[in-house]
């Protein structure tokens, strides 16, 4: 069996895909940003999202959206401790992710009860952030991605993306395990859309057995990305991140027959559906 040792003594089974819902408490997010800043909003949606499907929560208080402006460490805090905090104690069943960049903002998380990182960064922005996750036993998301948030997409360019981000990712793996995190407790994640364009996230798609093959747990997170939206082109009228549910379960289906672990996304029922049926068809079996 697979598994995946977690912060606060818990241990999560990767044998089987597992959904990890969008906790946006931010007024900027692309998405769904200003839906959920209001604790008692944010902890009735991650409730759904259990409901759901999702095993793990990934709370982010700093939108990453192309041109996004930053946040400061403290405003990150206030945003997203208190939520954390809560639901340790009201979904203790949860496994809570924290998505930043900064060191101070996964400490004051990790002291609230989140078990594991999402770093945009793969720990480049703060380096401290992965002697963080090494103490505190907590696993944590490297990420690919080209440029900042402010200017990432603006002309991305790669000579081999796939060969490119796979390189980046193991090198900062090997970072990571430098500064003490085990192997075990590594997930990587291709960064799809940051820094690339529609060609490079859909180059990403097609080879993610690439990164599986890696060894390391893969995280995708595709979810209503714009890219989406310019794939579904129809009669000159391109969707809305809103309306890109089915495209999104699309590339949930490509990743876990590829060999993909854990899935970042906004609609949790739908894209637990389109794993766990493609799981039972690749295996011949449900559950």
């Amino acid at each position: 069996m697979k598994q995946l040792p977690l912060a606060h003594h818990r241990v999560l089974d990767l044998d089987h895909p597992r959904i990890m819902g969008i906790l946006n408490v931010t007024p900027d997010s692309f998405s769904d940003g200003g839906v959920y800043e209001a604790i008692e909003q944010a902890i009735s949606h991650c409730q759904t999202m259990l409901e759901q499907g999702a095993t793990i929560l990934d709370i982010g208080g700093e939108s990453t959206r192309p041109g996004a402006s930053r946040v400061d460490e403290a405003e990150q805090i206030k945003r997203t401790q208190p939520v954390i905090q809560r639901l340790a104690e009201v979904c203790p069943q949860a496994i809570l992710s924290i998505d930043t960049t900064h060191s101070a903002v996964a400490k004051a998380a990790l002291e609230a009860g989140a078990h594991l990182i999402n770093d945009v960064s793969a720990g480049e922005e703060d380096p401290a952030i992965l002697t963080l996750a090494a103490q505190h036993n907590a696993p944590i998301v490297l990420m690919h991605k080209q440029g900042n948030p402010a200017t990432m997409q603006d002309a991305p360019t790669y000579q081999d993306v796939v060969a490119e981000v796979k390189t980046y990712l193991l090198g900062r793996a090997e970072v990571a395990m430098q500064a003490g995190v085990p192997k075990n407790q590594i997930i990587l994640d291709p960064g799809i859309g940051f820094g690339k364009t529609t060609a490079h996230n859909l180059a990403l798609l097609q080879e993610l057995d690439q990164l599986v093959d890696t060894g390391y747990p893969i995280l995708l997170g595709a979810s209503r990305k714009r890219f989406l939206g310019d794939a579904c082109t129809l009669d000159g009228k391109t969707p809305q991140p809103n309306d890109c549910v089915g495209a999104t379960c699309a590339t949930t289906a490509m990743g876990v027959t590829a060999g993909v672990h854990l899935f970042r996304v906004h609609d949790v029922q739908a894209n637990r559906q389109a794993a766990d049926v493609t799981w039972a068809i690749q295996h011949g079996l449900l559950g």
